[in-house]
């Protein structure tokens, strides 16, 4: 086996030895014989090696030091000591042995430089003293002199001279760029001097040359594609209107860049400067640049252009409000020369000339303006005497007889006679004037008048104030049934005439009617548009918009006409009915009232409130067994009604009738038992004095009622008028177990334990009330009054942040901004609100929608009333007065406004004011309100009318200013 294996097998391959080269193969080469895809001089990848095993932070810095290797030989690299370039050992190792060498020779030297230091520093600070005496410095060299400053007198100081002006006289005294214009003759004997040749020999075209086949150069062949701007220089033309322009584009151009200069604005509109050098009264040196400016720019316009008038106008008022009144005269005149057909110019003229002056120029003017109304009227106004006016405007209207203005001007100097014929003459030249057509037909006779209106109909057929004068004229003249057929007959014909009609301009048209006392005319308008433009829908909500909106512009024949036609589109709709009856109630009259009243309890029989009202109106009259009678009918349409029932009850024991109210109650108990008839059949034996009798009511109702919260307050109440004070806490513990979410309750109970002296228990049942009724404000109020009442003021503070805190929102929010001292010892507060207010004054739970309306009247009620206060205290009268007025007008319903009104009236004001407000109190008749409750709501109070409770209510303010 040994002797037949090859020799060469195992052996290496000779040099130069390429495998299948003699059989003829190529070859090829793989990556495995190649290695990986780097260059050999690459450092190898080993970022993550320690520090001392890393090789490619190690191999630049070899590659750096064999580039530092290469010495440089140069002589400037010569040192005695270390010779070329550094070290001659630096490319050495460098062992421990050097390092210990290197040490030790960097201690000596640090010795020898600490021997040789203080030598070292003396030399070198000598050498400084020396150099600065060589060569001091100027602060130095004048030192001594500063110092003989302080010996210098003020007379001494004075009389230094000034320095002179070493400049030469043409720096001293700059001359402004003198800008003369260039004529146009100039630019086109320099355009000829260097034009070329650009036109053909006639002889080369007639043989065989370049033969242009269009005239004129090189204008293009085709129709509008020449450009606009300045003709081709070679062909000798040149359009001196197209410079023209372009020089005006480039004045415009730095007009607008120098603007800031004379007015502020960006954009500067020449006609502008009439104003806006109005504002240009120099007050102190600062303005004196810019008025030269101004002058310079206004002149520059003036020589450049000078037949524009405003620059003119321009330059004499900026002299004018620099105070060179002849300067502005003499550049006026100059302007009306320039410019003589410019009225703006004449008229500066006129006004900057004195008064005699002045007329000879308007006089000038007229000879150049023979139809400017402007003028002419200026005319007229120079004149003193009228018989002068009169003469000057009769000859302007010779010259113009078509001006308004004119005819105008001259008629308002006539009398009523010769007016009506210069009228006459005026219709006839100015046929389209509405304004001449109504003066004349004021002026003339009912028949002239129609006559005339006529006349206008047909020569402006398109303008409804001619129709409804027509209308007012026949109404002035006792024919209403014509009105009517005007109105309607107007909306026709400017329908046909294609006249749009616009429903808000025929209102305002009415409501002016209205003010001028046309009342058929008003409504016959509002009654021929009201429905114009308006969808079926939005019929009765718009109309009731604009029945408000008259009311608001004092229309009321307008808004009596809308009420009136709505009710015709809606007989059956309570609240349209209940609206007007409010409007006729406040705007009204009695008999207009119960008129109205009439006709809506026939449309609207079902509507309880229309009937009370029609019976309330008998009584307040005085007549009542006519509202007995209407109550009677009442009665017939709503059988069992709890109101009407109530309401009843009321108008016998208003007027004394105590056994007839009693028996009324007995019947609606029997027929219509409800927790209100109770509540009033116990009133009415509490108020009569019989307590057993209102005890048992209060007991029967109770058995029914145990949820309604005012028979436990009257219980309760009774037994504390009593003086049965555990009766009373019984009763309200009672009533809180099946109400325990009525606020008046927690506080009755609360007041009666403060009262007894039990000021402990007081506090802990509002803490208790609270946990039950989270985000009461009324409760959180109660609870601070309890503590300030009881001397506690800083638990009273604390209170008051922790109720902000959990009722930021609250109407009682308002209480933060006032000391704690304006809460008084009765438990009312400065600015009360009537929403939570005494036991009295509730109705129904916290969620009641009443409620709600009147906390939302008493949050902008507390908005204002502290102005008022404001300026109560501060001695305002007049402004505290008006937001009075303010603060009844947004809740006519709380009383305690109204209370506090009258305190100040009753302070500040006459008996006549005082009067007043107790008319409109008693007109209002609040219900609500803290201190008003406390008061209107006490059994000893029960029959006083509303006047004498305001005055009880004012006299128990205690904190006024």
């Amino acid at each position: 086996m040994n002797k037949k294996k090859k020799p060469f097998l195992g052996m290496p391959a000779p040099l130069g030895y390429v495998p299948g080269l003699g059989r003829g193969a190529t070859g090829f080469t793989t990556r495995s014989d190649i290695g990986p895809a780097r260059d050999a001089n690459d450092p190898v990848d080993d970022r993550h090696a320690p520090p001392g095993k890393r090789t490619v932070g190690d191999q630049m810095k070899k590659n750096q030091a064999a580039d530092d290797d290469d010495e440089d030989l140069n002589d400037t690299n010569y040192d005695e000591f270390n010779g070329y370039a550094g070290s001659l050992f630096s490319s050495g190792p460098y062992e421990k042995d050097d390092e210990e060498a290197d040490a030790i020779y960097a201690a000596l030297d640090k010795r020898m430089d600490e021997r040789r230091k203080e030598r070292r520093e003396q030399r070198e600070k000598e050498e400084i003293e020396k150099y600065r005496m060589e060569r001091p410095k100027i602060q130095q060299q004048f030192s001594d002199l500063k110092r003989k400053l302080a010996e210098v007198t003020e007379e001494e100081w004075l009389s230094i001279p000034e320095v002179g002006d070493a400049r030469n006289k043409r720096q001293r005294n700059p001359r402004y760029e003198k800008l003369t214009p260039v004529p146009d003759s100039f630019f086109a004997k320099h355009l000829q001097t260097g034009e070329n040749h650009t036109s053909v020999d006639p002889r080369q075209t007639q043989f065989g040359g370049l033969n242009t086949p269009y005239p004129g150069g090189l204008n293009t062949p085709y129709p509008g594609g020449m450009t606009p701007g300045l003709m081709t220089p070679g062909t000798g033309e040149l359009d001196m209107r197209k410079i023209g322009q372009a020089r005006n584009t480039l004045m415009d151009m730095r007009l607008s860049q120098v603007s800031d200069s004379v007015s502020g604005q960006t954009v500067v509109d020449p006609k502008g400067y009439l104003t806006d050098l109005n504002s240009m009264i120099p007050t102190h040196g600062g303005d004196i640049n810019d008025i030269k400016k101004a002058r310079l720019l206004l002149k520059s316009v003036r020589e450049t252009n000078p037949h524009h008038p405003p620059a003119w106008i321009a330059s004499a008022r900026l002299e004018e409000v620099t105070g060179k009144l002849q300067v502005a005269r003499n550049l006026i005149m100059k302007g009306t020369e320039m410019c003589p057909k410019s009225e703006d110019v004449w008229l500066e003229a006129a006004r900057l000339q004195p008064g005699d002056t002045a007329k000879a120029v308007v006089a000038q003017a007229v000879r150049h303006l023979p139809q400017s109304v402007r003028i002419y009227i200026r005319a007229a106004e120079l004149e003193t005497d009228i018989r002068a006016k009169k003469r000057v405007l009769r000859k302007a209207l010779e010259h113009v007889p078509n001006s308004v203005r004119l005819w105008k001007a001259a008629v308002e100097l006539e009398e009523p006679e010769d007016a009506r014929i210069m009228l006459s003459r005026a219709v006839e030249c100015c046929p389209t004037s509405v304004e001449l057509w109504l003066a004349l037909a004021r002026l003339e006779t009912y028949e002239n008048a129609r006559k005339v209106l006529n006349k206008a109909r047909e020569n402006i057929p398109t303008d409804r104030h001619i129709w409804i004068t027509a209308a007012k004229l026949e109404e002035a003249n006792g024919n209403t049934q014509m009105v009517e057929k005007i109105v309607d007959r107007a909306i026709t014909s400017l329908r046909a005439n294609g006249v749009e009609i616009n429903r808000e301009q025929w209102i305002q048209d009415a409501e002016e009617c209205d003010r001028a006392g046309s009342v058929a005319t008003c409504q016959a308008v509002m009654r021929a548009v009201i429905g114009i433009g308006i969808e079926e829908e939005d019929r009765k909500h718009t109309w009731m918009e604009d029945a408000d909106s008259c009311v608001a512009h004092n229309a009321l024949e307008c808004a009596r006409a809308i009420y009136a036609y709505a009710l015709q589109v809606f007989p059956s709709k309570k609240s349209v009915w209940l609206r007007a009856a409010y409007f006729e109630k406040n705007h009204g009259t009695r008999e207009s009232l119960e008129a109205l009243l009439q006709r809506a309890v026939a449309h609207c029989p079902k509507a309880e409130v229309l009937w009370l009202m029609g019976a309330k109106s008998k009584w307040l009259a005085g007549d009542v067994p006519a509202a007995r009678s209407i109550l009677a009918l009442a009665f017939q349409a709503n059988p069992n009604s709890e109101e009407i029932w109530l309401a009843a009850v009321k108008l016998e024991s208003e007027n004394d009738e105590y056994e007839r109210a009693r028996r009324l109650l007995a019947k609606a108990r029997s027929s219509a038992p409800t927790a209100r008839v109770f509540m009033k059949s116990v009133k009415l034996e509490w108020v009569q004095d019989n307590i057993k009798a209102a005890q048992d009511l209060c007991e029967e109702a109770l058995r029914h009622y145990e949820d309604f919260p005012k028979l436990w307050m009257m219980k309760g109440q009774i037994e504390e008028q009593k003086e049965l004070m555990e009766k009373a806490r019984e009763a309200y513990n009672q009533g809180l177990k099946k109400c325990p979410h009525s606020t008046a309750l927690w506080l009755l109970l609360s007041r009666l334990e403060e009262k007894i002296g039990q000021l402990t228990r007081a506090r802990a049942i509002l803490e208790k009330s609270r946990l039950k009724n989270p985000k009461n404000p009324g409760l959180w109020l109660e609870s601070v009054r309890l503590e300030y009442r009881a001397g506690l003021k800083n638990i009273a503070n604390t209170l008051m942040a922790k109720a902000l805190q959990e009722c930021p929102n609250s109407v009682k929010s308002f209480t933060r901004t006032w000391p704690l001292k304006h809460f008084n010892e009765a438990g009312s507060d400065l600015i009360p609100c009537g929403s939570h207010c005494c036991a009295g004054c509730w109705v129904g739970d916290s969620g009641d929608a009443t409620l709600e309306l009147h906390r939302q009247q008493h949050v902008a009620w507390c908005r204002v009333c502290r102005l008022y206060m404001l300026f109560w205290s501060e001695r305002k009268i007049t402004k505290a007065r008006e937001w009075f007025h303010r603060t009844v007008k947004i809740d006519s319903d709380l009383g305690d406004a109204w209370a506090f009104f009258y305190k100040f009236e009753l302070q500040h004001g006459t008996e006549e004011q005082q009067e007043e407000v107790r008319k409109r109190c008693e007109s209002a008749e609040p219900r609500h309100g803290e201190l008003w409750c406390a008061v209107s709501k006490d059994i000893a109070n029960w029959q006083k009318k509303i006047g004498e409770v305001l005055r009880l209510v004012a006299g128990r303010i205690k904190n006024t200013f």
